[in-house]
């Protein structure tokens, strides 16, 4: 029986190099991973997302502690306000995110945690893979849908919209020129496959990446 793990999870196993543990397209995947927990905790009823702002809407246990730890960190994060803006949560949590998500796939035994010394001096972790079953079953799953016009059930849309908003196409398809996919994964995203809440918070994520990009690209070339 394959273990059940969240939209955040599918998105770093995508991206980690399965020999050497390196994530790839690290900063794409990390707002992606941070994202996928958030439209996680839409789906569940847990937060609630409305145009440019969230709101926490029940902080009740989802049973899934990568879940349930973002509940106590957003109560905290609003501090009393009843509402706050998307990007600002993406862009506090995506650091701490992708470190738990890691945490997650190593207790789960789907990586193994590694340190390398860069330079014999700078500690490097890398998650190289342990247990690929479920990254086998994930890929195929998106392969039934993107490339042999399966219909996604929700959560398997809802992945896709990441990988669709986050540009990454290549980590999910390898071997496959974005271009080949694009169509597809847009129909997929711009689809009636869950809540106007849901799709918003897909939206607020990529415009919240597409900022971060432009303004790391600006202050490397000036």
């Amino acid at each position: 029986m394959l273990v059940r793990i969240t939209l955040a999870e599918e998105i770093m196993l995508l991206s980690l190099d399965d020999e050497s543990g390196v994530a790839r397209q690290r900063q794409s995947a990390g707002w992606a991973v941070a994202g996928a927990i958030l439209l996680e905790l839409v789906m569940a009823e847990r937060v609630s997302v409305s145009g440019k702002y969230l709101e926490l809407s029940s902080t009740e246990p989802t049973g899934e502690e990568l879940l349930d730890g973002r509940i106590g960190l957003l109560e905290t994060w609003l501090r009393g306000r009843t509402k706050r803006r998307v990007t600002d949560w993406l862009t506090k949590d995506q650091p701490k995110a992708v470190g738990a998500v890691l945490a997650r796939l190593g207790e789960r035994g789907l990586v193994v945690a590694q340190v390398h010394k860069v330079f014999g001096v700078f500690p490097q972790r890398r998650y190289p893979e342990a247990d690929g079953t479920v990254e086998r079953a994930l890929r195929e799953r998106l392969r039934e849908v993107v490339l042999a016009g399966a219909e996604p059930d929700e959560r398997t849309a809802g992945l896709i919209a990441l990988i669709h908003s986050a540009r990454l196409h290549r980590l999910a398809f390898p071997g496959r020129q974005p271009d080949e996919l694009t169509e597809r994964t847009a129909e997929i995203a711009a689809g009636q496959w869950a809540a106007e809440s849901v799709r918003a918070a897909i939206l607020d994520m990529h415009a919240a990446m597409v900022t971060v990009t432009a303004v790391t690209v600006l202050t490397a070339t000036t």
